[in-house]
């Protein structure tokens, strides 16, 4: 059964609205770095066929669907929230606040916000979705745009850091990751308040860790 990823935006397009933004997160399970959220307004009526969640989607199709979108959309938007700012005012908040961000760096105000499950308050009216991601068209290219823009992060820590392998486990916490986290310490771009990084910080012996955490 194929799904209609078109109903919302064509149900808005009836109520008179043309200017659709789908917008959605990513980042929030791992360890380091931003979490990393994406706006995206398509065209009226815009179709892409596979185009859906970008965790359905393997990273070579998500790269060439991330092309496509930022060359047909009428705008794109990007906004970050760093792992010193998610330790403070928590994942959940940092995941709405990058949503907010990417929203406001759209070059053009949309009409209405169609998002992944996060209902955000604001001037503009917005629905939340769950499962907006395969849902929504406008949803789902966020969602690639967002995850390609964080693996890229990933992929340039991994060039700074190799020893770490962000390029492989993109910041997860994989068992690799784990095991290279003891051995060579904690980044300062880690999240501290991550019961992983916390716990191996706490452990007897992470002389190393504590010296790294506290620079």
């Amino acid at each position: 059964m194929t799904l209609n990823n078109l109903e919302y935006e064509q149900r808005l397009y009836k109520e008179g609205y043309n200017l659709i933004a789908g917008v959605d997160e990513v980042g929030r399970g791992p360890l380091v770095g931003p979490v990393v959220a994406c706006a995206v307004i398509l065209p009226k009526n815009y179709q892409l066929d596979g185009l859906t969640d970008s965790k359905k989607l393997s990273e070579k199709k998500r790269n060439e669907y991330y092309d496509i979108i930022l060359k047909d959309a009428i705008s794109v938007g990007i906004g970050e929230v760093s792992a010193e700012e998610i330790d403070e005012i928590n994942i959940y908040e940092a995941s709405r606040k990058a949503m907010k961000l990417a929203i406001s760096n759209l070059s053009i105000q949309p009409e209405y916000i169609l998002s992944d499950a996060m209902k955000l308050e604001g001037d503009i009216p917005c629905e939340p979705i769950i499962h907006g991601d395969l849902l929504s068209i406008s949803i789902s290219a966020a969602s690639v745009v967002a995850k390609v823009t964080r693996d890229n992060m990933m992929i340039e820590l991994d060039k700074k850091y190799p020893m770490y392998e962000f390029k492989s486990h993109k910041g997860y916490p994989t068992k690799k990751h784990l095991e290279n986290i003891k051995k060579y310490g904690v980044l300062e771009n880690y999240r501290f308040t991550y019961k992983p990084v916390r716990d191996l910080i706490l452990q007897e012996g992470s002389e190393e860790n504590e010296k790294i955490i506290n620079k």
